[in-house]
């Protein structure tokens, strides 16, 4: 796959994530140091669409046409000599994180959900819609120091009515996305490099029988050395295309498995992509140290979302 950045659309953003593209041509992301929900027109112009404190970590577009936050809490950070940001551990006495809903054309946001019937969100990532209306996110978990509190995937109802924890237990849980048919679905786990899949038998319901492990997932692929997950977006194609923090690159996994093709990006943070454009062949990738956005022409158009 040969494939290069072609340009940026903006910069001086403070550790971007969850892009967003949006039907007028703009592109919304999360500032996790700025604890804010940003949009960025075409000529890269920005503009602050709500302060929302703590740590916004990952967005999607809900079926009311409101932006579904998932909101870590808050995480510490330092300076690196080349102007850099890195996030730190979470500092101790960060409340649990939550899901949030911002109204796009006024700001205004409120708390969707901060808990599950069984545990405080300690740190919730990222976030996709299916086309029943609900929504799947994992919780990141949240490190004290030589302890781990391990992380989870949830399904949620839209109207803020139920949450469900699906699969806990999972170290470090980050992406996750849709097949294009939206009967499997994906998760990247940070530490451990995995893409993991699980295949579904309804709207928030995993078939464990598919696998021969008890939560039911398979592995489609791992990264390589040097090489963490965060994000993800899926193509049209079926490619899971997963933003590589460390070596800094979009690794792009075939459903089928086998090692992942390596797009190079200027930023060891690589943290996010997503599709749009008017063709949905534009894939827009946050970088986290270096606060910019980049543009990548896609061979394909990306997997067009539940919503927006």
């Amino acid at each position: 796959m040969s494939k290069a950045i072609s340009g940026y659309l903006t910069d001086g953003l403070l550790l971007p994530e969850g892009p967003v593209a949006l039907p007028d041509g703009s592109v919304i992301v999360v500032e996790v140091v700025g604890g804010r929900l940003t949009r960025i027109a075409p000529d890269g112009s920005r503009s602050v669409v709500a302060e929302l404190g703590g740590g916004p970590n990952g967005a999607a577009i809900g079926p009311d046409g409101r932006c579904y936050v998932c909101n870590n809490g808050g995480v510490a950070h330092t300076i690196l000599p080349d102007g850099g940001i890195l996030p730190l551990e979470t500092p101790l006495g960060t409340p649990p994180g939550h899901i949030q809903v911002v109204d796009l054309k006024t700001g205004a946001f409120e708390t969707l959900y901060a808990h599950s019937d069984k545990t405080p969100f300690w740190g919730p990532n990222d976030i996709v819609f299916d086309n029943a209306g609900g929504f799947w996110f994992t919780d990141f978990g949240r490190d004290r120091g030589r302890t781990r509190m391990r992380g989870a995937i949830y399904y949620a109802k839209a109207d803020g009515s139920d949450v469900r924890e699906v699969v806990s237990s999972l170290d470090s849980p980050n992406g996750i996305g849709l097949s294009p048919d939206g009967k499997t679905l994906y998760v990247a786990l940070t530490h451990e490099g995995h893409l993991l899949s699980f295949t579904l038998a309804g709207p928030g319901v995993i078939d464990a029988s598919q696998s021969h492990m008890p939560n039911g997932s398979s592995i489609v692929g791992r990264a390589g050395p040097g090489m963490y997950l965060d994000s993800l977006a899926v193509d049209s194609a079926g490619r899971i295309c997963c933003a590589s923090p460390g070596q800094g690159a979009i690794l792009v996994f075939l459903p089928e498995g086998g090692a992942p093709d390596v797009i190079d990006v200027p930023d060891f943070l690589t943290t996010n992509i997503a599709f749009g454009g008017a063709d949905r062949r534009k894939a827009y990738v946050t970088m986290g140290s270096t606060g910019r956005v980049a543009i990548i022409d896609w061979d394909v158009p990306g997997l067009e979302l539940a919503f927006g």
